[in-house]
Parts: structure tokens; C-alpha cells; sequence
């Protein structure tokens, strides 16, 4: 299957085509008015880098050493619920990916594939994302599933106290688990290469809740308050978690403080793409406060906003160790299924490696502030 996917645009473009309207406006909407996922493009984008010249740039290396380990690219997949939805066997191809470019892959507590089978699928290069409803003992034997499994890396989500009102999804009747109602029929008619391949693959389902309601266990639902997840919650899953644990969704320079200080391995700057608080600042913004906050050495995470390869090296450059992709990767399945994806991953590295170049750098893990323009420089690291 050929693509013709020259820009994560493209991408978007062919997947809104090929997509159910139902499915692609649930991977490609946001919160309220969705100022906040607007905002995180429009930031990002803003930021200048600078150019140089006559500088050899020979030999550029894209890897990334974190979490004690060398990763082949500075970018992975960031946790994502339901991929599935976007295209049958998103998730068999996202993990496929992460093996082949020797990336993490975030599987989130709402995939469509359990604990278990992403670990066969993916092993190490696999990270658990935790959301943690009404039940505490659904989640801590999900934390005891990923242990069992292998897994080294837990990423705690802790920006859905509840889950925003999301006027797309409504409007469309999203629901999880699906319901087809009239509305929903004709619109998967209208896509049947969508529909059939779906109908022969099953209805995904939330395999990771499935799998952890049992012992009369109260079920994890989608738009349940998640807000027991508090600081004693935190102190009780350092406990019990000996592996690296990265907290997902921080905005606060005062939450990053405490938060390391209570053991934390790591944190995750991100507004969770524009999903949750629509007036929440752009989080490149708060980016380069919260490294300042919490100093150099400790390790972060950033998404939200990363539609190309340039972005990258932004976030690299505003404090970022590590960047991790998202909804682009979807467009890419969804608009190309596993060349679409390919073509995105490869699009992103060519990106990469050529702003490298242009930037008169030849090893990614030289990136910092000084690549940036001395003016957005100081209005991002000064506060002007």
C-alpha cells in the first residue's frame, strides 16, 4: 500500500477521509472550545531556531540515552487509549514500530491490547501508562500485571481527575464501550473499509480493564471521577512500584517540585494534548519553568503539540530529555494504516536530522537553549 503522506497534514487529511467521522473526531478532538490543543501548535510553532553555517555536519547521531537506556531516536509513542478505533491492529503496528526504531511505546490503561500481549509484542521497549478509577485494587493489579510482565517503566496519569467535556464526542455519540445507534450505522457505512476490517477483527474493548475485573472487582469506566489520586496514593504507589515511575500530565512548577520530592524517577510535561482543561496553558510554555524548578539532571518527558520534526528539537532545546508523539502517529494509521504509520515515524526522523543540520549540530544530545533564537531564548528562559 503506497501513501502519499509528505506532511503530518497529509496525514490528517487522508484519515479524515478514510475514518469513520465518529473516529477520527475522537483522536482528533479536544477539550471545550479546543483552544488548548490550538494553542500547543501555535506555540510550538512560534518558537524560532537558529540557523548557522560552515560548520561540518557530517555524521549526525540521533540517539537518545534515558531512563538508563540508549534509545535509537529522541522521540517515542506516547500512551494512547483505544488506538484501535483509529484502524484494526493500530496497536499490533505501534508496537511493531517501537521494536523496529527502537522506541518506547506508551500503552495506556485504555488500550485496546492487555498488559500482557503488548509485552509479547513490544518486551522492554514497552512503558505502562496507570489511570487509577474508583478502584484502587483494579489499578494495584495492574501495576502487579506490568511487574509480572517485565515491565521497568510506570507513567502515572494524574491530569483526568475527570474526564473534560469533549463537544465533538458528544455530538457524535462517542461512547465507550461503543454503541451504534442510527447515526453511528450510517457513518460506518459510509466507510466500509473501516467497517468490515473492523467487523472481521472484532469491536476493540478496553482489554486492560477486562482483564483486571475480576474477584467482584468494581469495573473501570471512561468517564468515572478518577480524583482519589492523590499525594498518599503517590507515597503508596512508590512504595509498592521499584521501577522507574514518571508522573504524566504536570503543568505546576510547584507540583514538579513536590513531586520529586516524593521519589518520583520522572516527570511529563504535558496538557494532555489540549484534552482535559481548555484554558490550561500551552505546555511548551511551562516547559523550560519547570526544568528551571526542578534542575537539570531530573529527567522529563514532553508531548502535547508535536506535529513535526522541528518540534522535537524545540522541546529538546526548552528542557525536554525526551519527546513523545502522539495523535500524529494516528493520523498516520488512520490515513495509511501501517504505511501511513511508517511514513510518519520516517518523516519525523528526516525532520529531526535535518534541522540538526541546519542548526549546525551534529549530535542530538548537544541540544539545549542556545539553538534558539537569542530573542525567544529569553522570553522563553527569562519570563520577557
Amino acid at each position: 500500500m503506497k501513501t502519499s503522506i509528505f506532511s503530518v497534514n497529509d496525514a490528517r487529511e487522508a484519515a479524515r477521509k478514510r475514518m469513520p467521522r465518529i473516529m477520527f473526531d475522537y483522536i482528533d478532538g479536544a477539550a471545550g472550545e479546543e483552544y488548548a490543543c490550538g494553542q500547543n501548535i501555535s506555540v510550538l510553532d512560534q518558537i524560532r531556531l537558529q540557523p548557522r553555517v560552515l560548520i561540518n555536519i557530517e555524521n549526525r547521531n540521533l540517539k537518545k540515552t534515558f531512563l538508563g537506556r540508549q534509545w535509537d531516536l529522541p522521540f517515542g509513542i506516547a500512551p494512547m487509549g483505544m488506538c484501535n478505533l483509529t484502524w484494526p491492529g493500530a496497536d499490533q503496528m505501534l508496537a511493531t514500530a517501537a521494536t523496529r526504531y527502537n522506541i518506547p511505546l506508551g500503552l495506556s490503561t485504555m488500550a485496546s491490547s492487555s498488559i500482557e500481549t503488548t509485552w509479547d509484542r513490544a518486551g522492554s521497549n514497552s512503558w505502562f501508562q496507570l489511570y487509577v478509577g474508583q478502584s484502587e485494587d483494579i489499578a494495584f493489579d495492574m501495576v502487579r500485571r506490568a511487574e509480572n510482565c517485565g515491565y521497568d517503566t510506570l507513567i502515572l496519569t494524574v491530569d483526568v481527575p475527570m474526564v473534560a467535556l469533549r463537544p465533538r464526542e458528544r455530538r457524535n455519540g462517542f461512547q465507550a464501550p461503543l454503541r451504534i445507534g442510527p447515526k453511528q450505522f450510517f457513518d460506518f457505512a459510509t466507510h466500509p473499509q473501516w467497517s468490515i476490517r473492523t467487523l472481521l477483527t472484532g469491536v476493540p474493548k478496553v482489554a486492560n480493564n477486562e482483564a483486571s475485573n475480576t474477584g467482584g472487582k468494581k469495573k473501570f469506566v471512561r468517564n468515572e471521577s478518577r480524583g482519589k489520586v492523590d499525594w498518599n496514593f503517590l507515597d503508596r504507589l512508590r512504595d509498592r512500584w521499584k521501577g522507574h515511575l514518571i508522573i504524566k500530565g504536570v503543568l505546576s512548577t510547584e507540583d514538579a517540585i513536590d513531586i520529586k520530592k516524593a521519589g518520583a524517577d520522572g516527570l511529563y510535561i504535558s496538557n494532555h494534548g489540549g484534552r482535559q482543561l481548555d484554558s490550561a496553558p500551552a505546555a511548551i510554555e511551562m516547559l523550560p519553568v519547570i526544568r528551571e524548578a526542578v534542575g537539570d539532571s531530573f529527567p522529563i518527558i514532553f508531548d502535547s503539540g508535536v506535529r513535526n520534526g522541528e518540534a522535537v528539537v524545540k522541546a529538546l532545546a526548552c528542557g525536554a530529555d525526551f519527546v513523545m508523539l502522539g495523535r500524529a502517529l494516528l493520523y498516520g494509521i488512520g490515513g495509511g494504516s501501517n504505511p501511513g504509520l511508517t511514513s510518519v515515524i520516517e518523516l519525523f526522523i528526516q525532520q529531526v536530522d535535518t534541522a540538526l543540520a541546519q542548526i549546525g549540530k551534529t549530535d542530538i544530545n548537544t541540544i539545549d537553549k542556545n539553538v534558539l533564537l537569542e530573542k525567544y531564548a529569553s522570553m522563553i528562559f527569562n519570563g520577557q
